[in-house]
């Protein structure tokens, strides 16, 4: 493709229109001009390595787990069910995927100004003429009528002689990549809210488990403690305080239904479904640790793993192109137009040669001056694609936090649950050793009741922090891609086709 840089802003005279005529012919043999700067791939900075990817343990063999259908890592049957959903179902998904069919029927439509527009029309009149002439002439004559019928043939093309639709068709490309990149984030956007509601979801399964063991041992507390009374070994505050201690876990378990009820909606509208018949049987969540996330690579690899970036790159490819169409309304517009067809009083020899008519000719027009609004129109365009090449970059750099956020975030709650597992550990044992004192009637009740609620919040501690790895290891996942890659963004000529893998 051969690139044209005239002077746009030199005033154009007879003589200049004459000699951008002759250009014409030499401007075709090139292969068109495309007025406009060609686009380049803005430059980011990306670092060597990511900071918190040190002393991280990784999947072996590496880079394989967020492949495809990336939530499968987790090896749970309802969560694969639901996520599949959500290709399907969602409301979201499915407004992202309407939009690029929006984004490809532009590009095909803007395709349309390479070809010539050729139109058929047909007229059948009935008319009479007037007497005001004939009267005027001092003759006697009536109204003459007549009919009249014709059958014409138009056809009109402009050349796109300096890129103008070129460029026009580029930049609908560029929009349609760009609304399949942001159909893919909001696929993985859908699929990563998904799970990480599922496992919030199953993490309060498993307090409102804690809470319902937790219960029942205080209730075999509180029956010591009556017992205890009965016999005259403790007072009556005692029982009192096993009491409160039992009610208060209670209401306390009560108050989860809220939580998990909220994410059992929120699941409901990811996967489609009407919240009042959507439920999920209760399942706490598994007390392993999540399966380790394959390697983040390097973080130049992130900007081709990333829809959102690829979306925002092309959106700059985008503004771009326009620049080109901005400058192209500086030139003169060469069109070619004719017309034949057929024009006679009866339609029984209408298809005759004494009836036939045609013209064809080419008309140059271009525009003198407009008070500098072409000037204005294209300062607009490079103000966009700047604007453009600058949200490139900051969704560059919003990348690269969040995957250096959920490797932290892996790191540290790995490194918390080692030692929160210990604390658990020496709660219960603390809690088995006073429950034997308060037997042996050496410490009073309110000992137990404090061993009691250290061991309970140290276990429901290790619940949410489980939960919590398990989210951020969604998290990751999300940041780093979810599996997509690049080269899965459709063509140029892709986003034209009949069917596109991108809705799929």
């Amino acid at each position: 493709m051969s690139t044209c840089h005239p002077m746009p802003n030199t005033p154009l005279s007879l003589a200049a229109l004459s000699l951008a005529a002759l250009s014409l012919a030499a401007c075709t043999l090139l292969g068109g001009c495309a007025v406009g700067p060609d686009y380049v791939k803005p430059v980011t900075a990306a670092p060597a390595a990511y900071k918190e990817n040190r002393d991280w343990k990784v999947a072996q063999p590496a880079d394989t787990a967020d492949r495809g259908n990336w939530w499968e890592v987790f090896g749970d049957a309802q969560l694969n069910a639901l996520a599949e959903q959500v290709e399907i179902s969602n409301q979201t998904v499915k407004a992202a995927a309407a939009q690029y069919e929006q984004a490809r029927a532009l590009v095909e439509s803007t395709r349309a100004a390479y070809f010539p527009t050729i139109g058929l029309n047909a007229a059948a009149t009935r008319a009479q003429g007037g007497r005001s002439a004939l009267a005027s002439a001092g003759r006697n004559a009536t109204a003459s009528t007549g009919n009249t019928v014709s059958l014409s043939g138009t056809a009109s093309w402009e050349p796109d002689i300096w890129g103008k639709v070129r460029r026009a068709s580029e930049g609908q490309a560029s929009s349609a990549q760009a609304s399949a990149a942001d159909l893919a984030a909001a696929r993985l956007s859908a699929q990563g809210q998904l799970v990480q509601d599922y496992f919030t979801l199953r993490q309060v399964d498993s307090q409102r488990q804690l809470y319902a063991d937790t219960i029942v041992a205080y209730q075999k507390s509180l029956q010591l403690t009556r017992n205890q009374y009965a016999g005259g070994v403790v007072a009556r505050a005692d029982v009192v305080a096993a009491e409160t201690q039992l009610k208060a876990a209670q209401a306390q378990a009560i108050d989860l239904g809220v939580q998990r009820a909220q994410l059992e909606h929120a699941i409901a509208l990811l996967v489609g479904q009407p919240a009042s018949t959507f439920s999920l049987p209760a399942s706490p969540l598994a007390a392993v640790a999540p399966p380790p996330v394959p390697q983040a690579g390097l973080p130049s690899q992130l900007l081709e793993r990333r829809p959102d970036v690829a979306a925002a790159e092309r959106r700059v490819a985008a503004a771009n192109a326009q620049i080109g169409v901005a400058r192209a309304a500086y030139f003169p517009a060469l069109t070619l137009s004719g017309s034949a067809g057929y024009q006679g009083s009866a339609l029984a020899n209408l298809l005759s040669l004494p009836n036939r008519f045609w013209s064809i000719g080419p008309a140059l027009a271009a525009t003198l001056f407009d008070g500098g609004a072409r000037d204005a129109q294209t300062r607009q365009a490079r103000a966009v694609y700047d604007q453009d090449v600058a949200l490139y970059r900051q969704t560059v750099l919003t990348s690269f936090q969040e995957v250096e956020d959920s490797l932290a975030a892996l790191r540290i709650l790995e490194q918390q649950a080692v030692v929160q597992d210990e604390a658990l550990q020496a709660a219960q044992e603390s809690v088995r050793l006073t429950l034997n004192q308060y037997k042996a009637g050496v410490v009073s009740y309110i000992n137990v009741v404090t061993a009691q609620a250290t061991e309970f919040s140290a276990a429901r501690t290790s619940v949410s922090l489980l939960g919590s790895r398990y989210v951020a290891s969604v998290q990751l996942i999300q940041a780093l891609g979810g599996g997509w890659h690049a080269t899965s963004l459709p063509g140029p000529d892709a986003v034209n086709a009949a069917d596109d893998p991108a809705l799929h």
